[in-house]
């Protein structure tokens, strides 16, 4: 199985106990414990029995406990020194007086970006692309704090192509927007903590009529996960109170740059047409 433990955990995530999903989560939070501390002390301090750790592992389809940590240390030696070099920027920051939140937040959103580029897996992102390239229609669904996201995507993709869609719109319905899809079309969501309640349902709703689902989140316990056909779990830590969108913005700008790049003449011939009628419509500045 070619999957990394990001992507499998994210399939497999909803079906796991409680036990398991306790093992998971200090997983995820704790990489560098895990990979640089014997089982018995990860047990000790995540409170999770050894034995969780090792049937986390069997239902994730490693062979054993010890497959998977290899996993994550291979992953993690890349970003080792850019970790404890950033804590000890921002320690002496502190000490010295110059604990600035611009700083911190600056240092967070390179850390998220360095995590993407590192784990991406480029066979869903191609895969991910080829659908929308070639997809009848493009629906596009956000809520909540992730509903400018999908709005400026929806911008983006309008330049180049006539059939992505937004679905929350003011006064638009959900369901009127779902109505009518299939394998032919494709639905791109962008959802975080706290989940909104009709985009899980919209993403089961469409995995069940044969839609291609997209999921875009920043955890592998988004109840969305469950209903993707391809999915992407984008680091999001941040200083601010609530999860950074920085990674997010750059990876939906990077599937629209590879849509464009792949959707031939007839995209240039469209986007050049937009630029006209806007000025037509004077919605652009023009001196």
């Amino acid at each position: 199985m070619e999957n990394s433990f990001e992507k499998r955990l994210a399939v497999t995530y909803a079906d796991l106990s409680v036990a398991l999903r306790g093992a998971a989560d200090f997983l995820v939070a704790n990489p560098l414990d895990v990979v640089t501390r014997p089982l018995r002390t990860v047990s000790r301090n995540s409170g999770v029995s050894p034995a969780a750790f090792s049937r986390l592992a069997k239902a994730l389809n490693y062979e054993d406990f010890q497959e998977l940590r290899e996993e994550m240390r291979v992953k993690i030696d890349r970003r080792v020194n850019n970790f404890a070099q950033r804590a000890e920027q921002l320690q002496k920051q502190h000490d010295d007086g110059h604990d600035r939140f611009i700083d911190s937040h600056y240092a967070a959103c390179q850390s998220n970006l360095r995590h993407a580029i590192s784990s991406l897996d480029e066979k869903d992102l191609e895969h991910c692309v080829e659908v929308l390239v070639n997809a009848r229609k493009v629906l596009l669904l956000g809520a909540l704090g992730s509903t400018g996201i999908v709005e400026y995507m929806s911008y983006m993709a309008n330049f180049c192509s006539d059939n992505w869609l937004l679905a929350n719109r003011m006064g638009a319905s959900l369901g009127g927007a779902l109505s009518g899809m299939d394998q032919r079309d494709a639905l791109l969501i962008v959802t975080k903590p706290p989940f909104a309640s009709n985009v899980i349902k919209a993403a089961k709703l469409a995995h069940q009529m044969g839609v291609f689902v997209i999921v875009i989140t920043d955890t592998h316990a988004c109840p969305a996960l469950e209903y993707a056909s391809v999915s992407f779990v984008v680091a999001a830590d941040s200083a601010n109170f609530y999860s950074s969108y920085v990674t997010t913005l750059f990876l939906i700008e990077t599937i629209i740059g590879m849509v464009v790049g792949r959707s031939g003449a007839a995209a240039q011939e469209r986007i050049a047409d937009v630029e006209l009628r806007n000025r037509q419509m004077a919605e652009v500045w023009s001196e």
